[in-house]
């Protein structure tokens, strides 16, 4: 299998954390030769929205993908209406930002009401919710199954099968689409499935690696070519269907990555990407 075109390569501002702010982190990836990323929205708080707009027109890297939206599980219903007015304000934000895709993840389970299913039906509802936002603005929202093992702090759910399901009972195709983590996903015997399944519905293709023994739920993933995962496999799986956009280096590392020179860790994904993905 070719290696992908080097156009399709984005990498998300995150993988940049602890070394680089907003503005630092772009002025990182022009420097190496990558015009693309996915926008982070605690460094955007950060700088705010006009310093933020400046640095990508300055750098001339643009921001096709927003991270991340929803967090939609609140059992308290203030909280929960709280956190629709936040996804709308987070939709407008990546429209002035020109991004198309915002990644959007349901929120884990509420400590104080601790009953799944209530805790997934209330993420559904709350993303029925979002479609006119982001209808009004030409954003479309991927939603996004995250490993089972943040089931209780990141997303109830967990599969590419459950997030199908959920699109077709939402029938809005024009609106709401899928985002396919790789990190996420590797472990599902039924990913090739769904992914054909999916077809035009997959929106943002997420790659890192999972180490044979991860030391952080969350925050140890590995540069591809680092662990387990056969990237370039589920690549090809996605091109079956015919998708052909970007490919999204996204890399949680507090114990290895982030620790490292910015220009170093881009310059690595940039010689991996040839080879694993």
């Amino acid at each position: 299998m070719k290696p992908p075109d080097p156009e399709r390569l984005c990498i998300h501002q995150v993988t940049l954390l602890e070394r680089c702010d907003f503005c630092r982190s772009v002025d990182c990836l022009a420097r190496n030769g990558v015009f693309k990323t996915a926008i982070w929205r605690d460094m955007l708080d950060a700088v705010g929205l006009k310093v933020a707009k400046r640095a990508l027109a300055d750098s001339g890297v643009a921001a096709p993908v927003f991270c991340s939206a929803g967090f939609l599980t609140a059992a308290d219903p203030k909280t929960f209406n709280k956190a629709l007015d936040d996804n709308r304000r987070r939709i407008e934000q990546a429209a002035e930002l020109g991004a198309k895709v915002v990644v959007t993840l349901t929120g884990g389970l509420d400590p104080t009401a601790p009953d799944l299913d209530a805790a997934r039906a209330r993420a559904f509802d709350g993303l029925a919710q979002l479609l006119p936002a982001a209808r009004a603005t030409g954003v479309r929202l991927a939603l996004e199954p995250l490993h089972p093992m943040v089931c209780g702090l990141r997303s109830v759910l967990s599969t590419l099968g459950d997030a199908n399901d959920w699109l077709d009972q939402l029938d809005a195709d024009d609106t709401l689409g899928l985002t396919v983590d790789s990190y996420a996903l590797w472990w599902d015997p039924a990913l090739k499935r769904e992914i054909a399944r999916a077809g035009k519905r997959i929106q943002s293709f997420h790659v890192s690696d999972w180490r044979p023994e991860t030391r952080d739920v969350r925050l140890d993933r590995g540069m591809p070519g680092d662990g387990l995962i056969d990237n370039r496999k589920i690549r090809s799986w996605l091109e079956m269907t015919g998708f052909d956009g970007l490919i999204e280096v996204e890399i949680f590392s507090a114990l290895d990555w982030w620790r490292r020179d910015p220009d170093e860790v881009v310059r690595t994904i940039k010689a991996r990407y040839a080879s694993f993905l």
